[in-house]
């Protein structure tokens, strides 16, 4: 049965290379085994899975085969383990051969087994795991299978007895390595165990987590069993790495790049340590004995997702170093009650992921199956990239096919990237365009988001406050209307232009300032030299309230964002309140301290996530 798993931007990858490949046809089946020639020879599956347990996969992935010679490195793990290190030395060597893997043949110079990916070595391994009787020995050799797979996994039993019956060439090997005192116990046993071995079933889906297993240190990513100490994972993985393609080794090192063990059933593995592990299945044979389309797809793979073992820089990681809502971590844009109010109900549908590292493929991938997983909730998304280090060619791909793909579902992207490390270095205002806008800063993306929000979700019937009179500034509106008229007398109206400075940093005193329109950035510098935003503030807001009460300098800057109309009580006139209107006084210091402590607790909830990060 064919099925496709998690659809998403690597599983399209995924599922263009196995198109890309499925019309190769050429090849044999592996013919001296009965059994194995009798296989359908055009199926065809490609899977692979994160070293964190994520599947993608397509095509035949429930079709059983069996294991053969990919059981190898999996025995010989069990034998380093059951005998330790000194002991599996002591008969097998870790060097290429540089001959067929059927080649009955020691090294001249240690008459040992050249290494335990070919079948000298693999039937040396076999006679080194523990046991009272040969049963229980092969029982372990499954239940070890079992652990990296996840799953309980069978002999076939047609399979085994086709090898034992035509298996006079591995029988000869065992007949040698006795000869030579390789193996010291029955040399039939041992290569009975190691044609059972070769006959367990498995399918590329369970491949596929076996070796993620190995690139997970040893420990399946889905069942969380620890199948393989770290140390023996990387004895094993390194000596796939040099011996586990055969005579094809250094093509294979070449153009691939990572620790692999192909199998006459038509399997191939392949792992990157860290980071994730692939499977192919199809039983057409190169010259070698690998399968055509798995050794293309693995070239294809490793091309396209950049996973050749020597092109990463830095150890793999979690790529996402925070993530939030805009209702958890607000912008610095003061809004009004009712806006806060609805980015509170509706705020956890514009989200922020903060990026770190080196962004190759692992980190990529998870960063974008993390998002991809909420899209279905999102109205909009800021990816910030302003930690990350070095980008790969995939990770662009993966993030720009994300991007097109949230746009198709109605979800507004945009990216914090003032070094254009994706190679956007213009912001589109279209909001159609897939590319989505880029910033130089996250607070900036934010308050675009909470844009979005309050765009979606505000009553069609409610308006949006653009110019006030100064009676109706909320400072002013909770008095009685003679109170409010004689206030409103002791201000006056001025306008300032765009990008003007109000009140600068350090400087007395100037007034308390009642916007009635436009916009007004308060500043600060931060350590970073750099001038940043500590709050914006629209119509019906105020500002230079604690210089007025306190009688200090202004302690941060306040510039025009766009042309302003601002409503000014002067100190003198402020002062003089105190004799001639106490209870007008009073009255809007009380508005007052209300606003400044709604500003200062979107401040605090913002540096409390981010840390004091700008």
């Amino acid at each position: 049965m064919s099925r496709t798993v998690d659809p998403g931007v690597v599983a399209r990858i995924v599922a263009d290379v196995y198109q890309l490949c499925l019309p190769d046809n050429s090849g044999t089946l592996a013919d001296y085994i009965p059994e194995l020639a009798a296989v359908q020879p055009d199926s065809f599956a490609l899977c692979l899975a994160t070293a964190d347990g994520q599947v993608y996969g397509t095509g035949d992935l429930d079709t059983e085969f069996t294991i053969q010679s990919i059981s190898k490195p999996f025995t010989y793990a069990l034998a380093l383990a059951d005998r330790g290190t000194a002991t599996v030395d002591a008969r097998i060597d870790v060097e290429p051969s540089g001959e067929a893997f059927n080649e009955i043949s020691l090294d001249p110079v240690t008459e040992r087994p050249r290494n335990p990916m070919i079948n000298a070595g693999a039937i040396t391994a076999a006679a080194l795991i523990t046991g009272h009787d040969p049963e229980e020995r092969f029982e372990r050799i499954r239940r070890c299978y079992s652990r990296f797979a996840g799953r309980e996994l069978r002999m076939n039993e047609a399979v085994y007895a086709s090898e034992a019956r035509t298996g006079f060439r591995n029988r000869a090997i065992g007949y040698m390595l006795r000869s030579f005192g390789i193996i010291d116990s029955d040399p039939d046993e041992a290569v009975d165990r190691y044609f059972r071995q070769c006959s367990i079933d498995v399918t590329c889906h369970d491949l596929a987590l076996m070796a993620a297993t190995l690139a997970n240190n040893g420990r399946n990513p889905v069942t969380r069993e620890r199948a393989l100490t770290t140390d023996l994972t990387e004895r094993v993985l390194s000596v796939m790495t040099t011996c586990g393609m055969y005579n094809a080794a250094g093509d294979w090192v070449t153009t691939v790049g990572m620790p692999a063990k192909s199998g006459v059933g038509g399997g191939i593995v392949a792992v990157l340590p860290g980071q994730i592990g692939i499977a192919v299945y199809s039983p057409r044979l190169d010259a070698h004995g690998n399968s055509v389309r798995g050794v293309a797809a693995c070239r294809e793979l490793s091309r396209r997702l950049e996973l050749h073992f020597l092109h990463v820089t830095r150890a793999a990681r979690t790529a996402i170093r925070a993530r939030y809502s805009v209702a958890e971590v607000p912008s610095r844009l003061r809004r009004t009650t009712e806006e806060i109010a609805l980015l509170t109900e509706h705020g956890h549908r514009a989200r922020v992921f903060e990026l770190h590292g080196d962004l190759l493929f692992a980190g990529a991938e998870s960063a974008v199956r993390s998002i991809e997983e909420q899209a279905g909730e999102l109205a909009a998304l800021v990816v910030d990239l302003r930690r990350v280090g070095e980008v790969s060619a995939i990770a662009v791909q993966m993030i720009d096919a994300l991007e097109s793909e949230l746009a198709a579902v109605g979800v507004r992207v945009a990216l914090v990237d003032p070094d254009a490390k994706l190679g956007h270095t213009a912001s589109s205002l279209d909001p159609d365009d897939p590319q989505g806008r880029v910033f130089i800063d996250r607070d900036t993306a934010t308050e675009w988001c909470e844009d979005i929000v309050l765009e979606r979700y505000r009553p069609a019937d409610e308006q949006v406050c653009t110019s006030i009179t100064i009676e109706d500034h909320p400072a002013l509106a909770a008095l009685e209307p003679d109170d409010r008229s004689q206030l409103a007398k002791e201000f006056e109206v001025r306008t300032f232009a765009r990008g003007e400075v109000i009140a600068r940093r350090g400087s007395a005193r100037s007034g308390l300032y009642l916007l009635l329109e436009g916009r007004v950035r308060i500043t600060f510098e931060g350590s970073d030299g750099r001038t940043h935003r500590l709050v914006s503030v629209s119509a019906g807001m105020s500002f230079g309230e604690i210089p007025m009460l306190v009688g200090t300098p202004f302690v941060n800057e306040a510039r025009a964002e766009t042309p302003v109309r601002v409503a000014v009580l002067s100190p003198a006139r402020f002062d003089e309140l105190t004799a001639k209107a106490p209870q007008l006084k009073l009255a809007l210091l009380e508005r007052l301290a209300a606003g400044a402590y709604a500003q200062m607790d979107a401040a605090v909830r913002s540096i409390a996530v981010r840390g004091g990060d700008y």
